[in-house]
């Protein structure tokens, strides 16, 4: 069982389902001639494609166009079905830093037939996760920075404000289709500047005052 953990504590956590946001913000929308959501646009990976810094991310075979996606993480702390603001931001017990990695090709192929994203979101090491940090630590502002790095080349770096659904209304929306329990992990969804992640990489994944994670792709 693959579990988060909490730093300056020993607490760790077993990861639930994981639920991801796409298009949260407008920019990145716009990139890939998306129309910007009214709505949070839901996916899941599955925890088989959990990985941490310092593990490596395998470029699968079956595809010729992997991105690397950066977002703001939320852990799960308690369990919440068609929360308010105050319940859906109580929920929320710890930030962390992932990486969304995104099979574009595959993506752009099932988005034409009308199919799920699962096999371009949901594969092995997709999840790429740093350590998180309990909100007795740290309060969000949404004056973070998030950016990303790869092979010391800047590719995305935005503030977390220009989400366009902040963390609170994601669990509300989430936890109005589906229960969120304790151990399950959001994904935010990530600002522009994705682009194509290729064997030899290495990643460096930031957001200012919550946490960084390193890896490399194989």
């Amino acid at each position: 069982m693959k579990k988060v953990k909490i730093k300056n504590s020993g607490k760790t956590y077993p990861i639930g389902k994981i639920v991801c946001v796409g298009r949260n913000y407008a920019e990145h929308a716009k990139e890939l001639g998306n129309e910007v959501p009214d709505k949070p646009v839901i996916f899941l990976k599955p925890t088989s494609a959990v990985i941490f810094s310092g593990d490596k991310i395998i470029h699968p075979s079956f595809s010729t166009d992997m991105h690397h996606e950066t977002e703001l993480v939320l852990l799960i702390g308690k369990t919440v079905k068609d929360a308010d603001e105050k319940a859906a931001d109580e929920a929320i017990i710890a930030y962390g830093v992932g990486l969304d990695m995104t099979l574009r090709d595959i993506q752009t192929e099932l988005k034409k037939k009308g199919h799920p994203w699962t096999i371009a979101k949901g594969f092995d090491t997709s999840a790429v996760l740093s350590d998180f940090i309990s909100i007795d630590d740290y309060r969000l502002t949404l004056d973070e920075e998030i950016m990303l790095r790869v092979n010391d080349t800047e590719r995305q770096h935005e503030k977390l404000h220009k989400m366009i659904f902040t963390p609170v209304q994601i669990v509300e929306y989430i936890s109005s289709l589906m229960t969120l329990e304790e151990g399950d992990l959001v994904f935010t969804g990530t600002p522009a500047g994705v682009n194509k992640a290729v064997r030899g990489d290495k990643l460096h994944a930031e957001i200012t005052g919550i946490a960084s994670l390193e890896c490399e792709v194989m």
